[in-house]
């Protein structure tokens, strides 16, 4: 009876095992940078401009060796919005961040910075850095100070600033706040960037070539008032977030990507084709074009997705469950039988903001307790924020999103179990048949139901 527990509770385990597929990397109590020296430090915490605890990470991108990390300026206290740690200095869990491009970009003595506070970030294949700026400073202050928005592409090669774009007023309302940037860069010459508007529902996109943008509004973009309520942590709260997830997947065979979409007050996910999004009167003429995918589930509210091009999963965020969860794009019906889910972990998941797939085809997860800290207060002596990693094979197997041919899935299941059983039989008794036994039987029986269920 000893041994058919053991094995029960070895097959749950497993199983436990294949909802946790990612690795952690850095963690942080609070965040703190890279300054010229201590007496720079000390100044900027005597002056006000640096408050330990005001810092939030939002966003993360991966290029090469430099993982960045977005800051907004939502406090007062914030003296570096865009920052990136070296992923080769293997010292610290908790690096101090290096602030983007410098320390110059980011100063607010002589006015307007160069960078302002960004949200989130998106490296292009050609070595470009696509930074999407809120230009708010303040925001969950009384004194906010507001900027255009604007999109600053630099050259990750020089670090250089090739382009700072600035939305024109038009495409710019009193509620506007551009939170998330999708990047369809088929062409480098002939770049599209997509900004979601969370405050007045929209996208503002963006060509590289034309160096000009358009606003496009539809009704897909707005909350559902039957999906604002959430709940993190104990904190109770009422968001009515608009637009906010927005991944791309490869190009289609008409060269075209899908735009895959959603508002953060929804359990929905949509989908439209960019060859209506590259074109404002085309978009107008075609509303039609613009379609609902499913349903994620009960409080499945996401925030960030992300599509990775070559397996083509759909990765997004569960902000309500603490969770990373996942859709095969290349699946007809977007059910919550078709999706896996990834991690999920009450206190080290608690709240993931940003999700990103490298072009080494490694996922990336930021989580940050920003409920917490918006409305409660982050303890310094625990772990608050952290970034997880796997490549995207490793993150997805076993899960319903597996691109493994279901048969060998099964087989790969099948010897994994029956090695593990063969070692633990031999262990309670070296001469006993574990694989033809009842127990052995039973077990199996039990790993393959619990197969079933996953896919």
């Amino acid at each position: 009876m000893r041994l058919l527990w053991s094995l029960v509770i070895l097959q749950v385990v497993y199983i436990g095992t294949c909802m946790e597929q990612l690795d952690l990397l850095y963690e942080w109590k609070q965040l703190d940078y890279q300054w010229p020296s201590e007496e720079v430090r000390n100044t900027a915490l005597a002056s006000g401009e640096f408050i330990p605890g005001n810092g939030m990470p939002m966003g993360i991108e991966r290029h090469r060796d430099r993982l960045f990390i977005t800051v907004p300026r939502w406090r007062n206290g914030v003296p570096a919005s865009l920052t990136y740690i070296n992923l080769n200095d293997n010292s610290t869990k908790s690096p101090a961040l290096i602030p983007y491009p410098n320390w110059a970009a980011h100063d607010m003595n002589n006015g307007k910075p160069t960078i302002v506070s960004p949200f989130r970030v998106r490296a292009d294949k050609c070595n470009r850095l696509w930074i999407l700026d809120n230009g708010k400073i303040g925001n969950l202050e009384n004194d906010t100070v507001k900027y255009p928005p604007a999109i600053l592409i630099y050259d990750l090669l020089t670090d250089t600033l090739l382009r700072n774009y600035v939305f024109p007023d038009d495409q710019v309302k009193e509620e506007s706040g551009f939170a998330n940037i999708a990047v369809e860069d088929v062409d480098c010459e002939d770049t599209y960037a997509y900004a979601g508007d969370l405050g007045k529902p929209g996208i503002v996109v963006y060509s590289w070539k034309k160096n000009e943008s358009w606003r496009i509004t539809h009704h897909y973009f707005h909350p559902d008032p039957l999906a604002c309520d959430f709940s993190v942590k104990g904190h109770n709260f009422s968001w009515t977030d608009a637009l906010f997830g927005l991944s791309l997947s490869a190009p289609n065979a008409d060269n075209y990507s899908t735009l895959y979409f959603h508002p953060m007050a929804s359990y929905n996910e949509f989908a439209v084709s960019t060859e209506y999004l590259r074109n404002q009167t085309v978009a107008d003429a075609n509303f039609n074009a613009f379609k609902l995918l499913g349903s994620r589930g009960p409080n499945a509210q996401s925030s960030a997705s992300f599509v990775d091009p070559k397996t083509g999963v759909l990765f997004y965020s569960l902000v309500n469950l603490n969770a990373v969860a996942c859709w095969r794009t290349t699946n007809k019906e977007y059910l919550m039988k078709n999706q896996g889910r990834i991690y999920m972990d009450d206190e080290k998941m608690i709240y993931p903001t940003d999700i990103k797939v490298d072009y080494e085809e490694n996922l990336w997860v930021l989580s940050n307790r920003m409920p917490i800290w918006m409305y409660g207060k982050l303890d310094s002596n625990d772990v608050n924020f952290r970034v997880f990693s796997a490549p995207v094979l490793s993150a997805i197997s076993h899960t319903a999103c597996d691109i493994t041919p279901r048969s060998d899935i099964l087989d790969k299941f099948v010897n994994k179990i029956k090695n593990v059983t063969v070692n633990i039989a031999a262990k309670v008794k070296p001469n006993s048949s574990a694989i033809s036994s009842p127990i052995s039987l039973l077990t199996l029986t039990i790993s393959l139901l619990c197969f079933i269920s996953v896919y």
